[in-house]
């Protein structure tokens, strides 16, 4: 067991020294839902949405937090659908975890898992909750590097976790 010493307590980020090391830990939510959205039509679902930190929009995969709706044993697997729809509208018939990973194992104990929905359908219009103001991006797979270029060459921020989704659906389809 590590001695922690919690250093400040926020409503969504704690920050804890363990061993002289400072990192940022969630209080609310034990795991993030990251998802690998696609469409019966070969077209992968992203979303853009304007980030405090960061002070800039940022087009992203869908994600969110598990364990943040009041139940601390809330499943990955139902967080990502309650996410999906919450933040996209569509819907997908069949969730599979691909992969759990740290997002930044210098600064956070969060870990994330990359979640694919596959077949998905339309059951609502997306969007985020009240505090977001989430946009639905529905891109051609075959089309998905250029539209990202230009997002990128308008001024948004591209997460890099776009392109780690990219790869594992280009392993799907046998290219490189």
């Amino acid at each position: 067991m590590h001695d922690d010493i919690t250093r400040y307590r926020g409503r969504f980020l704690s920050l804890i020294e363990r061993e002289h090391w400072e990192f940022v830990t969630r209080p609310n939510a034990h795991a993030v839902a990251v998802l690998v959205a696609t469409t019966p039509e070969r077209e992968i679902v992203l979303v853009e949405q304007y980030r405090r930190p960061l002070d800039a929009r940022v087009i992203e995969l869908p994600a969110g937090l598990v364990g943040d709706t009041g139940d601390p044993n809330e499943a990955v697997l139902d967080a990502a659908g309650r996410e999906l729809i919450e933040e996209t509208g569509f819907e997908a018939a069949a969730l599979e975890v691909v992969m759990e990973c740290p997002t930044s194992s210098g600064m956070t104990d969060e870990m994330i898992t990359f979640v694919r929905a596959d077949q998905l359908r339309r059951v609502g219009p997306g969007g985020g909750d009240d505090s977001e103001e989430i946009e639905v991006h529905v891109v051609p797979l075959d089309q998905v590097d250029a539209w990202l270029d230009d997002r990128r060459a308008q001024g948004l921020l591209l997460d890099p976790k776009i392109y780690t989704a990219l790869y594992w659906l280009n392993q799907e389809r046998g290219e490189e």
